[in-house]
């Protein structure tokens, strides 16, 4: 036997034993997983019995408390009340930081000269 008929042979035997696997697992190593949720995970429950009454039962709708509510609303206020102090806090930082225009004697001075200038008339001669 040459190299050639024991490839040939090989290769065979290969694909038979990937056939049996195939058969065993009952799933085709051809096709790929697709993303998500797999097919029928999340299928609903089957009925057990078929009476009417037992499929009729809605759940009872939870209901809340005036105090839980009023919990939740002091609670909500507290948030909204931190939120407006942070808020406030830095327009206050902003405008703080906004540079002031500094006055010095100097410009006083020329300031003063300009309206003293612009108030003396000259006679015309």
């Amino acid at each position: 036997m040459n190299t050639g008929d024991i490839i040939f042979a090989i290769d065979a035997e290969i694909a038979q034993l990937q056939k049996v696997k195939t058969l065993l697992t009952d799933t085709d190593l051809t096709t790929k997983r697709k993303p998500g949720r797999p097919t029928g995970a999340g299928a609903p429950k089957r009925a057990t019995s078929f009476n009417p009454v037992e499929f009729a039962k809605k759940s009872a709708r939870r209901i809340m408390s005036a105090e839980g509510r009023a919990k939740i609303a002091a609670a909500q206020r507290a948030r909204w009340a931190k939120s407006k102090r942070v808020a406030k806090k830095t327009a206050n930082k902003a405008a703080s930081a906004l540079p002031r225009k500094v006055v010095t004697a100097k410009a006083i001075a020329q300031k003063a000269a300009q309206v003293k200038n612009s108030r003396v008339v000259k006679k015309p001669e």
